[in-house]
């Protein structure tokens, strides 16, 4: 029986409250008022913990890991076998049209500055001020719009179909190609962005679009097809699969026209000396020509396995659940007069699993501090990896200090951040019941422990 076929034969299983098992589950930390408690994971939105699935399914992968593309030996086969294997997988999973190609790479920000390496000349770009800066950055050798942070999601639409209307020629003559940027669901609001209509709106002017789906994947069916998308990027450790693993999956012209990524061994078909010194190199035209390098075949078998994981549970009654889990969170906050959830469509648009507020009274750095010490709970604060949005959504909300300060802001700066709770397919629902009643209990009776500033964290004072 080959690996692959041992690893499809296991069914996916649900808990009590209908959470996949997923790794750290049963994992406690010590608290600083005493004792310990079971930890509650609840930063997917950072890092989802590894579904138990994709652990059983590289575990028994791991004593055949052999080379890829590179050896006659029956491990190397099998492991080559398993890799490729692993790009059909995520194919079906994206449901990508037959001449897409899948590339592996090391992460959403890998997979997007690919991207940017292979866009045409004088390509213009088009991103919104609300990406995360893996969709903000890698654009910097084009020519880049920048668009303003939209209130509704017909906004963004006109937004875009206005930008693109009044886009300025390139420096041949004529408009040029295009490539609008957007993201699946924001990492600080957790809201949909409506990527069907801003492609629609994309291809009506001449543009492609590129879906950053690193927040969509985990939480929702994502159909190259349905959405109409050029290409998609998403994680594979937000995605329940960890070992540093990435996509980019979509068309293939502008890729295999642009020089490979990486220069070295698996991106070249054939290399000679060149009469007279150096060498000529022939190039793949697959996705091999942006995959220089042993590549990370324990990672894609890992993204392999979560896809396949997630589709045997069924995305209806994933997301059917994780809307029971955004109800709670909501609706306790919503009964803390002191909390403001933070949200760019307002309290009716549809989001996945992440919710970003702040909490009157209180330094974001210190609650989340509090939050971590005194009940075992992870979140997040700051600033998300997305500054220019949260600046945007925390413009008239100067921080209150506290007892423990966030990091110093830049001068004629406010000190602004906020706390992000986020979870998904293996959150019990006690972990978030344990963080509604936290948020409500630090509000009313405050923390229970001293705090201070170290190396710009907020962490319990010793002593």
């Amino acid at each position: 029986m080959s690996v692959s076929t041992a690893a499809t034969d296991r069914s996916v299983c649900r808990d009590t409250s209908g959470a996949l098992p997923v790794l750290g589950r049963d994992v406690t930390v010590p608290l600083v008022t005493g004792g310990e408690v079971t930890y509650a994971a609840l930063d997917y939105a950072a890092s989802a913990p590894a579904l138990q699935r994709v652990w059983d399914d590289v575990a028994a992968y791991a004593p055949y890991y052999g080379s890829v593309h590179r050896g006659a030996g029956y491990l190397s086969q099998l492991s080559t076998d398993l890799f490729e294997n692993a790009r059909r997988t995520v194919a079906e999973f994206l449901d990508c049209r037959a001449d897409d190609q899948v590339i592996f790479t090391r992460s959403t920000t890998d997979s997007l500055n690919l991207l940017a390496a292979a866009i045409p000349a004088d390509c213009q770009v088009f991103v919104f001020e609300t990406e995360h800066h893996a969709s903000l950055l890698p654009w910097k050798d084009a020519r880049v719009t920048y668009l303003d942070a939209p209130r509704t999601p017909r906004q963004a639409v006109e937004t875009l179909e206005r930008a693109l209307a009044d886009r300025t020629e390139s420096i041949e003559g004529g408009h040029g190609p295009a490539l609008v940027c957007v993201t699946g669901a924001s990492n600080v609001t957790g809201e949909l962005w409506p990527v069907r209509e801003l492609a629609a709106a994309a291809h009506a002017h001449g543009a492609r679009i590129v879906l950053d789906a690193a927040q969509l994947a985990p939480h929702h069916p994502v159909s190259v097809r349905d959405l109409d998308v050029d290409w998609i990027a998403f994680s594979g450790h937000k995605l329940y699969a960890p070992f540093g693993s990435g996509v980019l999956a979509g068309r293939a012209d502008w890729l295999r026209e642009a020089d490979p990524y990486l220069a070295g061994g698996g991106a070249s078909r054939k290399v000679t000396r060149r009469e007279g010194g150096g060498v000529d190199v022939e190039w793949h035209d697959t996705a091999a020509r942006h995959e220089a390098g042993s590549p990370n075949v324990i990672g894609a078998y890992s993204i392999a396995s979560a896809c396949r994981a997630l589709t045997e549970a069924g995305f209806d009654a994933l997301v059917a659940r994780e809307r029971h889990l955004i109800a709670k969170v909501r609706e306790g906050l919503a009964e803390v007069p002191e909390a403001r959830v933070l949200s760019l469509f307002g309290d009716d648009a549809p989001r996945v699993g992440v919710i970003s507020f702040v909490v009157e009274g209180w330094n974001s750095s210190h609650f989340a501090a509090a939050l971590s010490a005194e009940y075992g709970i992870g979140v997040r604060d700051g600033l998300f990896c997305a500054h220019p949005l949260v600046r945007t959504l925390l413009g008239s909300d100067p921080q209150a200090q506290g007892e423990c300060g966030a990091p110093e802001a830049a001068p004629g700066e406010k000190s602004l951040n906020a706390i992000r709770v986020s979870f998904g397919a293996g959150t019990p629902d006690e972990h978030v019941d344990r963080f509604v009643s936290a948020v409500k209990e630090l509000v009313t009776a405050g923390a229970k422990w001293t705090y201070r500033t170290e190396d710009g964290r907020c962490v319990p004072a010793v002593g």
